[in-house]
């Protein structure tokens, strides 16, 4: 599911979702994110290694929504027990800087990204739980697409975030909140 996508958003409005090089990425980053930052200071260093997805629509050439995704533990891993009862770690995948065109926000394309970003997680890194380091500020958008609080409030500079999840097993996929997604 990492390849390229293509669905209608809100009438009229076509998205395409496609991975992307890094670089494509850091200006939307960098305007969303974090506008007072230099454009070189929101390239992360593992980003190398991550997958990065980018939502277009026919009108621009740049991507109007990013999201890259790692294959990393959860903090406090939770341990399951296998078929052969040894215990071993969840697989997990961490999203990180998730942008949004301002203009583009509240249209679906968040919601399609992050959908991707589920998918790809799963199929992809075979990844059964997707975690993030949320700003507080946008969390109640990530509940109402199934993602779950853990850990305590923390700061990043002046802003505060809460890890958040979600579990990527077959059954609770099937659920509401995923669809929802």
């Amino acid at each position: 599911m990492s390849g390229e996508t293509e669905s209608e958003v809100i009438p009229h409005l076509v998205l395409r979702i496609t991975p992307i090089d890094v670089d494509a990425t850091l200006e939307l980053r960098q305007s969303v994110l974090w506008p007072s930052l230099p454009i070189a200071d929101v390239r992360l260093a593992e980003d190398d290694k991550g997958l990065h997805f980018g939502a277009f629509v026919p009108e621009h050439e740049k991507p109007i929504a990013v999201i890259s995704l790692f294959d990393e533990p959860l903090p406090g891993q939770h341990f399951v027990i296998s078929g052969d009862d040894n215990p071993s770690p969840r697989k997990s995948a961490r999203f990180r800087k998730f942008a949004c065109n301002l203009v583009h926000q509240n249209k679906g394309v968040g919601t399609k990204l992050l959908q991707h970003a589920v998918e790809a997680a799963r199929s992809t890194l075979g990844a059964s739980v997707m975690w993030c380091d949320a700003r507080t500020s946008s969390s109640a958008w990530y509940k109402k697409r199934g993602m779950v609080e853990f850990g305590d409030p923390f700061y990043k500079g002046d802003v505060q975030y809460i890890r958040m999840k979600i579990s990527l097993d077959a059954d609770t996929c099937k659920t509401s909140a995923y669809n929802a997604i």
